[in-house]
């Protein structure tokens, strides 16, 4: 990242800078108070939810106070990501940000009624997660480049389900529409739950998503894995070549989830917070599930996943107009 784009991270992100003494007695005065609220931007049953989830119920044990998820699907995570941001600055609503709330949606809907760089402050990174590509077996396809070349005989013929608008497997499958020169159609829906419901149903015919929620089907036999998006294999999946190693270099895209809070929130809380989270993240618990599903933690300081954003919007920005991805 360039320095000037670094140094301007605290201007753009005032829930970093600007946090004042009122706020510091606040927090002083004990956080958590009452039950915490994790928002999810998404319809139960997909990754988000069993990231969320499986460190809410970690930071519960910690904390001495319920973190509970509430899944508000729909609208591609603005109508979550805006309660939100409207939401009391004190620790006790926070919300589940992602590539495609943070990095993607302020370029394909620009008119969202919150800025993510200044209604919100980021807490901390919790996971990164694998991208998998995965076909119905209805699909006469055995591997990826099979099913590149089916596509391409049959343009716009077949469809490929998402989490919604904007979801990391929107996002994933798009960015694979463009090396490949492969047009399949997209069915947004309001989470991962009912896009799988869909697929494997053979309503649909693929999808990408993150490992954690299709794994299971894997393993029965309801849904081939083709391709993974990370640039090695996962230790999950030994034998599921990556995109790279098809043909296509350097082709890399995953999953990231983290805590992001009202702008505002007192910075003890938001100390407090991403302490509590990290402390979570190296939980027996957290580190089995997510090296189970090949997931990466996080757990830094609120600044470096500040950075993280900031680059990730960067990336997804040549990406998005690349591929000319609207929303749909």
């Amino acid at each position: 990242m360039q320095r000037r784009q670094f140094l301007s991270l605290p201007a753009a992100l005032p829930g970093l800078a600007g946090l004042t003494a009122a706020g510091g007695a606040l927090a002083q005065a004990g956080w958590p108070r009452q039950s915490v609220r994790f928002v999810v931007p998404f319809a139960p049953g997909g990754t988000s939810e069993i990231v969320a989830r499986t460190v809410a119920s970690e930071l519960t044990k910690q904390l001495g106070q319920t973190v509970f998820v509430d899944n508000k699907g729909g609208g591609g995570g603005i109508p979550a990501m805006s309660e939100v941001a409207k939401a009391a600055p004190d620790g006790h609503t926070i919300i589940l940000g992602h590539v495609g709330v943070l990095a993607v949606n302020p370029i394909i809907f620009p008119n969202q009624p919150f800025d993510v760089n200044r209604d919100f402050v980021p807490v901390t990174l919790l996971a990164k997660v694998p991208n998998l590509y995965v076909i119905h077996p209805d699909v006469p396809a055995k591997d990826f480049k099979e099913f590149v070349a089916h596509v391409k005989k049959n343009p716009g013929r077949l469809n490929y389900g998402t989490a919604g608008n904007a979801s990391a497997g929107h996002l994933s499958m798009e960015y694979l529409k463009l090396v490949s020169g492969m047009f399949i159609t997209h069915i947004p829906y309001r989470g991962t739950g009912p896009m799988l419901t869909d697929l494997l149903a053979g309503r649909t015919q693929a999808t990408s998503a993150g490992l954690p929620a299709l794994l299971p089907h894997i393993k029965t036999g309801k849904l081939r894995p083709i391709a993974v998006g990370t640039a090695q294999r996962l230790p999950a999946l030994p034998d599921v070549p990556t995109v790279a190693e098809m043909g296509f270099k350097d082709f890399e895209t995953s999953q990231w989830y983290g805590i992001l809070a009202p702008a505002g929130t007192p910075r003890e809380i938001v100390k407090r917070l991403q302490e509590e989270s990290q402390k979570a993240l190296k939980s027996n618990s957290v580190t089995e599930r997510f090296a189970s599903d090949s997931a990466v933690g996080g757990g830094g300081p609120p600044e470096e996943f500040a950075a993280f954003i900031a680059q990730q919007q960067k990336i997804w920005k040549e990406i998005v107009v690349r591929a000319g991805i609207k929303p749909d």
